[in-house]
């Protein structure tokens, strides 16, 4: 449907497709999130700087949780946004606030470890934890920049429904810095993330480094934040593109034309959201603690599961230590 030169479609298939998908993504982000708020605030003796910006991630991780009930409520009306205008800016503005924190401290990881492998003696490796929570404060700072002029309109749009996004396809669209920050801020951290990956992992094999368990953490840690960057925020980055260059296009084009990249971008928006749910990676590859935290929770859950055993009569405890000195 055409309204005020924008299109908007009534009851996608994506919208019986998103809600088991956003479910899934809350349960298991809140779980995995909630293990690492768990370990970061009553197990973390010692503070570094990639500390403060996982601990960070983690808050960027929170703001989707929140957000995704209300959005699973959305789609299950079938696009119809019963909460008002005010909640509808804030959900908006809190998931591009995910986004570009997500983003954001993915990127200042990869760059904390690049730092410590290629230049070990660089005086940005020496920095306290305080400096680090001021960079941290000078990221949010940013990213509010960034993404604070989403709270200066009304996102609201009147068709058969009531619809609540902030992406929206207009043959005489006015929102270019929109589109424009969408795709910057995937494109510069992902250049920075590839060169930071690449450049651990050369810098170790030239080192002949590159078969040691303290180099190969490093180069997981790196391929966990390259994977979780690519595979939460490309497709949806890939599919908008494509309709901005359908809008390049013919001018004649009605809505009928969009609709199918329209069902596709939402779809791989839902993507995005699975970065609460993969961050936990990046905790289990970054630090003994989560690994111990997980792997004990699993082992908990296992022994629940089919009873205790002669073999493991020493506890839980003893058999993560082990597996741990193995890793």
């Amino acid at each position: 449907m055409l309204n005020k030169s924008c299109c908007f479609f009534e009851a996608n298939p994506y919208s019986n497709l998103l809600p088991p998908v956003l479910i899934l993504e809350f349960i298991l982000g809140s779980l995995g999130n909630g293990v690492a708020l768990w370990g970061f605030c009553f197990q973390m003796r010692i503070w570094k700087p990639s500390t403060v910006y996982l601990f960070n991630l983690t808050l960027a991780d929170f703001l989707l949780i929140i957000c995704l009930p209300f959005r699973t409520d959305y789609y299950l009306r079938k696009k119809e946004w019963v909460f008002g205008d005010f909640p509808c800016t804030l959900a908006l503005f809190m998931l591009a606030m995910n986004r570009a924190g997500s983003i954001f401290f993915l990127t200042l990881i990869a760059l904390d470890r690049y730092f410590k492998v290629v230049h070990p003696h660089h005086p940005i490796n020496f920095i306290t934890k305080g400096m680090a929570a001021g960079i941290a404060c000078l990221v949010w700072v940013i990213t509010i920049t960034v993404t604070g002029y989403l709270l200066g309109r009304s996102h609201l749009e009147v068709s058969n429904s009531t619809h609540c996004d902030s992406f929206t396809i207009c043959l005489a669209s006015d929102a270019v810095w929109h589109d424009c920050l969408f795709l910057l801020e995937f494109f510069i951290p992902l250049i920075i993330i590839l060169y930071c990956s690449f450049g651990v992992t050369w810098r170790l094999k030239q080192r002949k480094m590159d078969k040691k368990a303290k180099a190969q953490k490093a180069v997981k840690l790196m391929a966990a934040v390259g994977v979780v960057f690519i595979l939460c925020f490309l497709p949806s980055v890939a599919a908008r593109v494509y309709i901005l260059l359908i809008l390049a296009g013919p001018k004649h084009l009605g809505c009928e034309a969009f609709q199918s990249a329209d069902a596709a971008f939402y779809i791989t928006i839902s993507l995005t959201y699975l970065n609460s749910m993969l961050d936990p990676l990046v905790y289990y590859f970054s630090n003994p603690l989560f690994r111990n935290l997980f792997q004990k929770l699993t082992v908990e859950k296992l022994n629940c599961r089919n009873g205790p055993k002669a073999d493991i009569k020493q506890g839980p405890e003893i058999f993560v230590s082990t597996s741990i000195s193995r890793l």
